[in-house]
């Protein structure tokens, strides 16, 4: 065995980890980043204020926190995890009592210097807690019903946290990760099918309190299902949103109207659209071209992911992988299903495209998890 095939087989140590970083996933992730401030530029009317120059500025915070995860060894990420996990259900808990309120949810704690929305952090708490949770657990006990509890609890609690805020839309995305990682671990297939009739009748539990003295959601949010359904129901009103979206959606073709060009976002009929609508800002002005071009970044950071976690024979570090691969997958899939009408309104940004400071640093400290994981993944 030469030199280089000893160097290839050891765990990195010091400033050699630099050349273990999985370099092809930090271009993507700032590529997706940089089309962000390129559009928090545009629905600005051509200014870095009041959106983009703070997002670059969180964006070179948040890379800085993805090389210091990344650098220290996963298995300290491992043993200090139950302290994450309980620190952030704590904060979700503190956010009900002290929470500032936006856009008719009580989401966020202003710490002063940045208003820190807890539910994020919650989702990537529950993957590293169900992580190492399956770690610890043999792999022939993984579907029997005894062990299959313990992680629906590490996953309810936040879940519902994020729930009663109201944040249906991150409490959902919870709870489809956990159930990724679950799946990842191998829990049984018949579990994956009862939690979907589950499903199906929590949904009409839902539906049929609709109106009653013990409904189960939010008044706002029962109208956000029913303009799902027919958002001509309230165009001017609860409907505005998805029918303006449809509007620069379609209005966009296939080449888009050009940068700076969108009438949807110029004459602010679009709401939000430097948070939760961006990308219909982005399908405006540059088309099918332009968001295909963007689905292809995210699917690319999705396959890099995968790939990490095949070769990776930690199983802490290829569920973590995997769990947070699946945390990005949905945020931006609810986003895009939710703009283009296919789901209803529930507020989850598009992934470090969306103006945002919590959301991105947290996301981008995810990835220094997966960093850190394949930096650190035995070799040999």
């Amino acid at each position: 065995m030469t030199f280089f095939d000893q160097f290839l087989h050891v765990s990195p140590t010091g400033f050699r980890k630099i050349l273990f970083v999985n370099w092809p996933l930090v271009v993507l992730l700032s590529a997706v980043s940089s089309i962000g401030f390129l559009m928090l530029y545009s629905v600005a009317g051509g200014t870095f204020q009041p959106w983009a120059q703070p997002q670059m500025i969180r964006f070179a915070a948040g890379i800085f926190i993805l090389f210091t995860v990344a650098f220290i060894h996963v298995r300290f990420w491992r043993s200090i995890t139950p302290f994450i996990y309980v620190g952030a259900v704590l904060l979700l808990v503190a956010v009900d009592v002290m929470g500032s309120i936006g856009m008719g949810a009580q989401r966020w704690i202003n710490l002063g210097f940045v208003r820190l929305q807890p539910s994020e952090l919650a989702k990537i708490a529950v993957v590293l807690a169900l992580a190492m949770y399956y770690d610890w657990l043999s792999p022939e006990k993984v579907s029997r019903p005894f062990w299959v509890i313990l992680p629906l609890i590490l996953t309810l609690i936040p879940a519902g946290l994020t729930f009663v805020q109201p944040d249906l839309g991150t409490s959902l995305l919870i709870l489809a990760s956990g159930g990724v990682i679950m799946f990842l671990a191998g829990v049984s297939i018949w579990y994956f099918i009862a939690a979907i009739v589950s499903v199906v009748g929590v949904v009409s539990a839902v539906l049929v309190s609709w109106g009653t003295s013990w409904q189960l959601l939010k008044d706002y949010q029962y109208r956000r299902i029913e303009i799902f359904l027919n958002p001509e129901l309230d165009p001017l009103g609860s409907g505005y949103h998805i029918s303006q979206s449809k509007i620069a959606l379609g209005s966009g073709g296939f080449n888009g109207r050009g940068f700076m060009e969108g009438t949807q976002t110029r004459l602010n009929f679009l709401p939000e659209k430097h948070t939760d609508f961006i990308f219909t800002t982005l399908a405006e002005e540059f088309g099918y071209v332009g968001t295909s071009f963007l689905l292809l970044l995210y699917a690319l950071i999705i396959a890099f992911c995968v790939h990490a976690m095949l070769i990776n024979r930690d199983r802490f570090g290829a569920l973590l992988i995997g769990g947070v691969a699946a945390t990005f997958f949905f945020y931006f899939a609810i986003n895009m299903g939710m703009v283009m009408g296919l789901l209803p309104v529930v507020g989850v940004p598009l992934p470090l495209v969306s103006y945002g400071g919590s959301a991105m640093m947290v996301l981008l400290g995810a990835f220094g998890l997966v960093q850190s994981a394949h930096i650190h993944r035995p070799r040999g």
